[in-house]
C-alpha cells in the first residue's frame, strides 16, 4: 500500500459442497494496536457512495465480500504527502483493509445489485453508552483531484 498504516490482505474463500467460508481476520495477523471495539454490516445499493470521512483516534477494518466497490483512500495526516489511492473489491476480489486515523475512506457501489460491508472499528461509535462526541471528520467538499470517482 502507498499509503503508511493502511493495510491491505486479500481474503481466501475456502469452498466445498456446503457453501464457502472466509477468515475475515485473525488476531495474529493484526497490528498489535489494533483491536476491534465493536461489529457492524452495513447495505449499500447500487450507485451509492458512502463517506468520504476520516476519524482523529478510530481505526476501522473492513471486510469487503459481496458486490463490486470501488474504494477510495487519501492521506490526510499532518506532515504527510497527500496520495490518493484507488482499491477495487468485493466478491470477485474480497479483501479485509484496515484504515488508519487521519486516512480519509470512502467506497461507492459499483455493481448492479445491492452489497453488504463489514466494519470492525476499535472505538465504540459515541463511546462508551454513546455518550461521546462521534469521532468522525466528514470530507464531501474536497477538491477534484480526490474526488471519488
Amino acid at each position: 500500500m502507498d499509503i503508511e498504516g493502511v493495510i491491505l490482505r486479500p481474503l481466501k474463500r475456502h469452498t466445498d459442497a456446503r457453501g464457502w467460508l472466509i477468515e475475515l481476520f485473525r488476531d495474529d495477523e493484526l497490528p498489535e494496536a489494533f483491536r476491534p471495539a465493536m461489529a457492524y454490516i452495513s447495505l449499500t445499493h447500487p450507485g451509492v457512495a458512502r463517506g468520504p470521512h476520516e476519524h482523529r483516534y478510530q481505526t476501522d477494518g473492513f471486510a469487503f465480500l459481496s458486490g463490486r466497490f470501488e474504494i477510495t483512500l487519501w492521506e490526510n495526516r499532518p506532515g504527510k504527502e497527500r496520495v490518493k489511492q484507488v482499491i477495487l473489491a468485493g466478491e470477485e476480489n474480497p479483501i479485509f483493509l484496515l484504515v488508519p486515523p487521519g486516512v480519509v475512506h470512502a467506497y461507492r457501489n459499483i455493481g448492479e445489485t445491492d452489497a453488504f460491508v463489514l466494519n470492525f472499528p476499535d472505538r465504540l461509535y459515541a463511546g462508551w453508552g454513546r455518550k461521546e462526541p462521534v469521532d468522525e471528520i466528514r470530507h464531501e467538499e474536497i477538491d477534484s483531484e480526490f474526488r471519488l470517482s
